[in-house]
């Protein structure tokens, strides 16, 4: 079947509605078209394009157009599925079934709703100011690329009358999306201000003890941090001028010329369920392992769902893709009659920093104290490479060990390189629930232009100073 621009019939049947373009819904009808071939399924997507949402900052940075962005409508007609770009206005959940907001309806047997999550913006004065920006869809990296570039039809206009581009941005909030965009626009030969509340970047990823080279990286960028402060207000007419935060400071923007981003974090998108009687709590629908929900026939996966940790079982929040990908294919499975469940959340993710790689997975040690577990951490580095060969950088690893077993339940790492593959290789570690002794045997390779010599792995010796070896 063909994309359908616009919904022509009065109403549509369907097998299989999935509500939502994004990866959960690009993965989830391909995986169900592979095992049901023949199942009807219709894919609802509001935005014109799918898009590939951690490489919105390097568009904007202009290493590539934005159009470079955007995923071929193809991975979800390729398989027989029909794709709607509409949105859905209202859901009937006692009918099973959705109104469109060209009015048109469509009935269906079952339904995913894989809608993500929005920007949250915090209620302080002047956060419905002209030039704030969040960055998720492809509208609101056009409107930050507008801004950048000061386009004469819809860009910024100076008191003389001559368009410019901006020369100053404001970023609210220290975490990856905040770094890699203030990064971004420091490329573009912006002044860039990076505000937040915690004392230190990318608190979400690492404890304070590991962020200090990330620190150095983004004033060698030039950044200007205001850490361990928080945003007060916006200000201006009627697009902002200025930033307040919470210890007095100022920072003064051209009004309509530069502009903030506010990046604090992500909320369920699910406005169009608040009354169809599904189970919401704070963090999204209520799903069971089976991504199932309150209602019959209705699954829910990714950003728009509230599920639990893989650690400890609680309740934890893991809006990422790489956490979506997973949950669409459990709930694909439990839809065509397989069985599958998924565990919860890790949270192995990764950013970039300048010079420097940095990741995080599972529970810092900030994080699990506040969970009530007693932990304790260990550290090992070593170069990259070995120190003879061209470009030989350092790597530095976290581990974080429950304290009753041994047991590991996080990990960190800050380097050079590698640092993706370390992550994971940690993630699979608690998973695995292995504990300090079992990576201290941890069998590893070597080879001067990916590795430090035989004598000595970042991994195991974090692990050998938790056995007491070392």
């Amino acid at each position: 079947m063909n994309t359908v621009e616009e919904n022509n019939s009065t109403n549509n049947n369907t097998e299989i509605l999935i509500i939502g373009g994004g990866p959960v819904g690009i993965q989830a009808a391909r995986l169900i078209k592979h095992f049901s071939s023949d199942a009807d399924v219709m894919v609802v997507r509001p935005e014109p394009h799918s898009m590939v949402y951690c490489a919105i900052p390097y568009a904007i940075e202009g290493l590539f157009p934005l159009s470079k962005t955007f995923k071929s409508d193809d991975l979800i007609t390729e398989t027989g599925a029909t794709l709607i770009k509409h949105k859905v206005a209202s859901v009937n959940m006692k009918e099973h079934s959705v109104v469109l907001d060209n009015g048109h309806g469509i009935k269906f047997k079952k339904m995913l709703i894989a809608t993500g999550a929005i920007p949250f913006l915090p209620p302080v004065p002047g956060i419905g100011l002209k030039n704030i920006f969040s960055i998720k869809t492809g509208k609101d990296a056009q409107d930050v690329i507008t801004a950048l570039s000061g386009d004469a039809e819809c860009g910024a206009e100076s008191p003389s009358g001559k368009h410019t581009g901006a020369q100053k941005a404001v970023v609210i909030g220290a975490g990856a999306i905040g770094l890699e965009q203030a990064l971004a626009y420091r490329a573009r030969n912006l002044e860039v201000h990076l505000v937040d509340i915690m004392s230190y970047p990318l608190s979400m990823m690492l404890d304070p003890d590991m962020s200090d080279e990330v620190t150095q990286e983004l004033v060698k960028a030039g950044v200007h941090l205001h850490l361990g402060k928080g945003l007060k207000a916006f200000h201006g007419k009627t697009a902002v001028s200025s930033v307040e935060l919470d210890n007095g400071t100022i920072i003064d923007l051209e009004e309509g010329a530069d502009f903030a981003i506010v990046s604090v974090g992500m909320r369920p998108d699910l406005s169009v369920f608040s009354d169809s009687g599904i189970k919401i709590e704070k963090d999204g629908i209520v799903v069971d392992k089976h991504m199932k929900t309150s209602i019959d026939g209705v699954w829910a996966a990714g950003d728009c769902v509230q599920f639990t940790s893989g650690i400890d079982g609680d309740v934890i929040g893991g809006k990422l893709a790489t956490n979506a990908v997973p949950m669409a294919k459990i709930a694909a499975l439990d839809m065509v009659g397989k069985d599958a469940e998924y565990p919860g959340f890790y949270n192995g993710a990764i950013t970039i920093a300048g010079d420097i790689r940095v990741g995080g997975t599972g529970f810092t040690q900030t994080l699990a104290a506040k969970r009530g577990i007693d932990v304790y951490s260990t550290v090992g580095s070593s170069k990259t490479r070995f120190p003879m060969m061209p470009g030989a950088g350092t790597v530095k690893v976290k581990l974080v060990f429950r304290r009753d077993t041994n047991v590991i339940i996080g990990g960190q790492v800050v380097g050079t390189e590698a640092i993706a593959e370390r992550i994971d290789l940690i993630t699979l570690a608690i998973q695995q629930k292995l504990n300090a002794h079992d990576l201290s045997k941890f069998s590893y390779s070597s080879q001067p232009w990916q590795t430090f010599y035989p004598a000595k792995n970042a991994i195991v010796e974090a692990a050998e100073k938790a056995t007491g070896l070392l």
